[in-house]
């Protein structure tokens, strides 16, 4: 498997959040504003950034993940999607995450009360160009309790300007908490092959018992997080890649969606040449041995 192969997201296959199907490659916006996320990076080239969407969608891609508070100095990740893709394909699936909030110099604010997300909903609402999300994630920020924001996205949600409702950053206790409140088609937390962690690993079985969709962040970049991809590659990713002829990269897409069916992955970029290369990583199939060494370097990395 090459970059030159073309192989579009369907080869990643398919799972319904909700009643949306998307294919389990998807695409993170993060990215799309510059050379690391944030204010960490330079600028991203706006037409570099619109012609990744375009061919993420020519590519099959039908599920794109952003937020309003995706932006760097000169680039917004939501108004890159809308410039871009507006009229939207009708199968395509715009996830949004609303709690956190930067101000326009982009400094972190506190964040949102649970009377301040309608007002996140609409900011996104308002640079997406639509009349509803179809899914809204509350993304936990550190309360001990995530009941009454959610009960809130909830509202939101039996007012139409929400179609389905995830939640992330969260507990098994979180995901009950919300489950007593309102249905719950998507969780995301970061999760890695080189990040063990025995929490999310419980939240990845109860979303597989309960039907959700697990989507992991941050799965490419690794330790790095929000500055980027990582290049601190263990033994057992390099090997494996090694053998398949692939990027370090695509083995770590891969793992990401071995670890089950409800399992989607958003990786994020800026540069087309990735792009392709994480479309195709979903066509990867890793043996039951080449999965177990991965696994072992994992649980070794704890």
């Amino acid at each position: 498997m090459t970059a030159d192969d073309t192989i579009t997201a369907d080869a990643s296959g398919t799972w319904k959040l909700g009643d949306l199907p998307v294919h389990r490659i998807g695409f993170g916006a993060m990215r799309l504003t510059g050379s690391a996320a944030f204010h960490h990076g330079t600028p991203s080239d706006r037409g570099r950034s619109l012609a990744v969407l375009r061919t993420a969608v020519g590519l099959g891609v039908n599920h794109i993940d952003t937020a309003a508070f995706y932006f760097s100095s000169l680039r917004s990740a939501n108004e890159l999607i809308n410039t871009a893709l507006s009229p939207y394909p009708d199968d395509l699936v715009i996830a949004a995450k609303v709690g956190p909030y930067r101000d326009y110099h982009g400094e972190w604010g506190t964040s949102a009360r649970p009377d301040q997300l309608r007002g996140h909903v609409e900011e996104n609402l308002r640079q997406l160009g639509r009349d509803h999300l179809d899914l809204v994630y509350l993304r936990r920020m550190r309360q001990d309790s995530i009941a009454e924001h959610f009960g809130a996205l909830a509202e939101l949600r039996e007012a139409g300007l929400i179609r389905h409702l995830g939640i992330s950053g969260v507990e098994p206790r979180h995901l009950a908490e919300a489950l007593e409140i309102a249905p719950v088609v998507s969780v995301q937390n970061r999760y890695a092959v080189d990040r063990p962690d025995p929490v999310d690993d419980e939240v990845l079985r109860l979303c597989g018992e309960h039907g959700i969709a697990f989507v992991p962040f941050y799965a490419v970049a690794g330790k790095t997080g929000e500055r980027g991809a990582t290049t601190a590659h263990d033994d057992a990713v390099l090997s494996v890649a090694r053998a398949h002829g692939v990027s370090p990269a695509q083995v770590r897409i891969a793992w990401t969606l071995h670890q089950g069916p409800h399992v989607l992955a958003i990786p994020g970029t800026g540069n087309p040449g990735h792009l392709v290369e994480n479309v195709a990583a979903g066509a990867l199939r890793l043996t039951e041995e080449e999965l177990a060494r991965l696994d072992g370097a994992r649980a070794q990395a704890g």
